[in-house]
């Protein structure tokens, strides 16, 4: 599969909706759709990154497919709401680049430890 970026993916993600998914479900159906899958995502790290012993269901769950899952449903809130996300992720790093220019230089805990 080639890469596709995300004013692609934000359209046939749009496309797929109104074909096989028939319709959006509206936003605040997709914001607890959205908390669901988040919450789903931090379960995996949790007990895979974290020190929460794993359950037997969760071993064989995929990170990535728990991570897109996440960005499908984001990518359908924007397009309900008429976000574009590559204009919304360009003026944020613009946003990051001035307000943290120099923000995390000077935080000690995030020095190397000796």
């Amino acid at each position: 599969m080639d890469d596709i970026s995300i004013r692609e993916a934000q359209a046939r993600i749009d496309g797929w909706i109104k074909t096989v998914g028939v319709r959006y479900f509206n936003e605040l159906t997709n914001l607890g759709i959205l908390m669901e899958e988040v919450g789903e995502l931090s379960r995996i790290m949790v007990r895979r990154y974290g020190e929460q012993s794993a359950k037997q269901g969760d071993l064989g769950k995929d990170l990535g497919d728990e991570m897109a899952d996440v960005l499908w449903v984001l990518m359908c809130l924007a397009n309900q709401t008429g976000v574009d996300l590559t204009d919304a992720l360009e003026k944020n790093f613009e946003k990051k680049n001035i307000r943290d220019k120099v923000r995390h230089l000077d935080n000690e805990k995030l020095r190397p430890k000796s």
